[in-house]
């Protein structure tokens, strides 16, 4: 996609997590800590979203505080209202309620100038699931190096 620059990416999301539909939303940040996010100062991997009230909130993720931000600056971890439509917070209301699904932030990025979150709705793997990926991961590694014949 042009015009679109990935700052944060949350890998542990898709090794913990069947990813079962995903949502570009926008986020309600104050300005330093758009300039902290432009310089990829995100963590986003103990992030998760919750639905309160008819409103979507992004809790535990990590945004460092502006070094040149001094009394400007705010709590590295508080809660950032997110921006969806309506008829997609019904949807996750109820995909969260009813089914046991997950909200899980994937990544943050810049579009067009403005700072999105990319947010899935997911369900937990188990432990054999875990292990059944990475041995589908290592023998995928394995077959490509035998193509190229490099050991």
């Amino acid at each position: 996609m042009a015009g679109v620059k990935v700052l944060a990416t949350n890998k542990k999301a898709r090794h913990e997590f069947f990813i079962e539909e995903t949502y570009e939303c926008g986020i309600e940040l104050k300005g330093t800590e758009v300039k902290s996010i432009r310089r990829g100062r995100v963590n986003l991997k103990e992030g998760y979203c919750s639905v309160d009230n008819g409103e979507v909130f992004m809790k535990q993720v990590h945004i460092s505080p502006y070094e040149h931000g001094n009394i400007f600056n705010v709590d590295p971890l508080r809660v950032r209202k997110l921006l969806l439509h309506k008829h997609e917070i019904r949807k996750l209301i109820g995909a969260t309620t009813v089914k046991g699904y997950s909200l899980v932030p994937l990544s943050m990025y810049l579009k067009n100038g403005r700072v999105k979150v990319e947010i899935a709705l997911a369900k937990g793997k188990k432990l054999y699931d875990k292990r059944q990926d990475l041995a589908k991961k290592d023998a995928k590694r394995r077959i490509e190096r035998e193509m190229t014949g490099k050991y």
